[in-house]
């Protein structure tokens, strides 16, 4: 049993300062639909992957662009900016930048997917073309497919859920290096907790 109201009342008081708007409800029931079908997920897995698309995505629980620019040339003004004025040290190469083909493969999704690399790669693992439509990455189906894939089988860094929560393990932290090192581990680490009791308590309703 998991009793949904239970569930948003909860992350309503304790994720969004007591307010939850429609596209963000209907971000975490997107998220929420797809943990349902996947049959014995661990709780802190889908708790954990929650967390990840809310830091990710500014709590909009909604496919962002990088930036949070409503259209890719905004997002490639932007980073362009950011880049010649010295503010991205860790970039060497400008991959935001329109291909031959004039595709960009700037950060989309409720993770942000980069480069074209990591496009291919989750093309071979959803079966959706991300190469041809990289703009797809923007669709909430294919966002969800992303985020439960990517962090399941290890396809962003390597690292993987699994490595992080199962019997007898639990890194709240650590579990950041399955998407970006260490940056904000111990921020999406508490939201972790908290969707996590949230969980329980609905299932507990």
């Amino acid at each position: 049993m998991f009793v949904r109201k239970t569930f948003f009342d909860a992350v309503r008081m304790s994720l969004f300062d007591g307010i939850l708007k429609k596209r963000q409800v209907a971000g975490l029931r997107a998220i929420l639909d797809r943990g349902g079908s996947c049959g014995g997920l661990d709780d802190r897995w889908l708790a954990y992957m929650l967390a990840t698309a809310h830091h990710e995505t500014g709590r909009t629980m909604q496919p962002v662009r990088e930036t949070f620019a409503t259209s890719d040339a905004r997002a490639i003004a932007l980073l362009n900016s950011a880049f010649d004025n010295g503010r991205l040290p860790s970039v060497s190469t400008p991959y935001w930048r329109r291909d031959a083909d004039g595709k960009s493969w700037l950060g989309r999704g409720l993770v942000q997917l980069t480069h074209r690399a990591n496009y291919e790669k989750m093309t071979r693992a959803t079966g959706i073309d991300l190469v041809a439509q990289p703009e797809r990455a923007m669709e909430m189906g294919v966002a969800v497919d992303i985020l439960f894939i990517g962090m399941q089988a290890g396809a962003f860094t390597g690292k993987r859920l699994g490595q992080y929560f199962s019997e007898g393990m639990e890194d709240w932290t650590g579990a950041r290096r399955i998407i970006n090192g260490r940056d904000r581990a111990e921020r999406v680490a508490g939201h972790g907790r908290r969707y996590l009791a949230a969980i329980r308590q609905a299932r507990a309703a």
